[in-house]
């Protein structure tokens, strides 16, 4: 399996020439496999299909804007976790909202993407009170406000403002956030990790996201530069390297392993990618992975540190799931305490660490907060990426602030602590349960095996399609796993992202749940996907 997929690595492609149908790898073409491979093959490997150009009614010749005319770019690129399932499912909702009892099922269950919040999760407590409190600082000084808020909470949010301009969340920042957040940002780095942190490393963000099409802005000049990124891995990568009109070279992840990475894999990649005239200028690794959950080991994270300082690459940690741990024989290590741990200094290995306040336990997404920590970078370079950022004036405000709540909690001491710990652990804990549930019941189904989500919001779970749903896929021109999850939608409300939306070897099916659903409905959930999957698996048997 392992040569298999090294070989299909080495020959993935983009975009058959005869259509815009969309995979991951920007002009990763082997000749020989597009020659013998026939479309309808390939179009099994593709989450979906994009109208023709061509096909564009003569009634919009007049508009200035058609498909013909806008970016192609735009039109390559795809992001499979808001993608066409997504679209069905947002149908759905609308017609069990006009016409209750439409459906065989109540509810849609959004199992696609990692927005905790929306499944009903509530937000953490302290947090919640110092934004408020800065939000509407007018209230700090009003006697009742000592009955509502805890007392740290208070004067949390007026250490917070004293370093905001004018006191003022909807103010402009500086480019790279607040300084005071960034030095609180950067003493919580410091107290996780046990090296040094400098806030002038860090760019505070709307999330991660922003950061990772920062890099990519700032690596990627031509389709000839390429960015090493495993398969399967989170679709922001594969669309941010095409917006910016590079490669992804992929290297894949080993399922049979426990979804490990192997440097001899990346090596294979590496040379791959040059013998074709592209230089690899990064390595993109997500720890703990998404989709796939695994942790990296501590051994394997320095001979990838060594890796990219042996092949000058800039290692590009995705590290927003460091809290999500759920296996007491893995701990979570940051990519710059392991790199400093080997004697590595700022000089010696280019290192950029992306967090976010959207996953761990605080699940923030709607707030729009997270920052990148960039070190190994010269003063120059470090100018150009300033630029950028005051290209977009500044992140948002409340993103700011929570962002440096998150790297600087309430400590032992402090009277929000206790109440903090227990909210924390209590979620934590119950994601940890939920994942186990799930994991359990996706392996009782027949055809599936699902390794041990030792992290992070998700299961990836492989599905052995019987060759009548392939073929019945292929006649709906849907790649068999996207076929399974438009039925399983369907069947039962449950939403989840086909795993060629991510990318995955050849021949292989897979799809991504998340653990998030709340956990007194966990059981209906292995319920309906139970009953579908049987369902299913009798309709399609060879």
């Amino acid at each position: 399996m392992r040569k298999f997929a090294a070989d299909k690595a080495r020959n993935l492609i983009l975009r058959p020439s005869s259509c815009t149908t969309t995979t991951f790898v920007s002009h990763y073409r082997s000749s020989a496999l597009a020659s013998s491979t026939s479309q309808s093959h390939l179009s099994r490997f593709f989450t979906s299909v994009h109208p023709s150009p061509s096909s564009s009614s003569d009634s919009m010749a007049s508009n200035p804007v058609t498909l013909e005319t806008i970016n192609p770019k735009v039109l390559k690129c795809e992001y499979a976790v808001r993608g066409e399932i997504v679209t069905q499912a947002q149908r759905l909702q609308q017609e069990l909202k006009e016409n209750p009892g439409s459906h065989s099922f109540e509810e849609i269950l959004y199992c696609n993407i990692g927005n905790p919040q929306s499944l009903g999760q509530l937000p953490i407590t302290f947090f919640r009170e110092v934004l408020a409190l800065c939000d509407h600082p007018a209230i700090l000084d009003r006697s009742e406000t000592q009955a509502l808020f805890s007392s740290d909470a208070i004067e949390r949010a007026w250490q917070i403002l004293d370093q905001i301009p004018g006191r003022a969340t909807g103010a402009y920042s500086h480019s790279q956030g607040v300084k005071g957040l960034r030095d609180a940002i950067a003493a919580g780095i410091e107290a996780r990790d046990g090296f040094p942190a400098d806030p002038n490393d860090i760019f505070l963000t709307d999330g991660a996201s922003p950061a990772v099409h920062m890099m990519m802005q700032l690596l990627i000049r031509s389709e000839k530069d390429g960015i090493l990124c495993p398969i399967p891995q989170y679709p922001l990568y594969s669309a941010s390297i095409t917006l910016h009109g590079g490669t992804l070279v992929p290297y894949y992840l080993d399922e049979a392993a426990g979804w490990g990475l192997e440097i001899s894999e990346l090596k294979q990649q590496l040379e791959a990618a040059k013998s074709k005239g592209i230089t690899v200028r990064a390595l993109v690794v997500i720890n703990p992975g998404n989709p796939t959950g695994q942790v990296v080991a501590e051994d394997n994270q320095r001979e990838i540190v060594e890796f990219c300082k042996r092949e000058g690459l800039v290692l590009l940690a995705d590290e927003v799931y460091q809290e999500n741990v759920y296996v007491p024989e893995k701990k979570f290590h940051s990519f710059k305490k392991i790199s400093r741990s080997m004697g590595y200094g700022e000089k010696d290995v280019s290192l950029v660490s992306f967090q976010s306040v959207s996953k761990g336990f605080y699940g923030e997404c709607g707030k729009r907060g997270g920052y990148m920590e960039i070190t190994g970078f010269s003063p120059e370079i470090r100018e150009q990426i300033y630029k950028l950022a005051s290209v977009n004036l500044c992140s948002n405000l409340s993103g700011q602030i929570l962002s440096s709540l998150v790297m600087n909690p309430p400590k032992v001491g402090d009277e929000s602590h206790e109440s903090y710990s227990a909210e924390k652990d209590g979620i934590l804990s119950s994601l940890a349960r939920r994942a186990k549930t799930l994991e359990g019941a996706l392996n009782s189904l027949e055809g599936v095996t699902c390794n041990k989500a030792e992290g992070a919001m998700y299961l990836f779970p492989r599905i052995n399609l019987p060759q009548n749903a392939v073929k019945a896929a292929e006649a709906a021109k849907m790649a068999p796993d996207a076929f399974y999850a438009s039925r399983l939608l369907k069947a039962t409300g449950i939403v989840v992202v086909p795993g060629s939306g991510f990318g995955q070897v050849p021949g292989t099916w897979h799809f991504r749940c998340t653990i998030l659903p709340q956990e007194d409905k966990i059981p209906a959930i292995v319920t309906r996907l139970t009953e579908f999957h049987k369902g299913f698996m009798n309709e399609f048997r060879d």
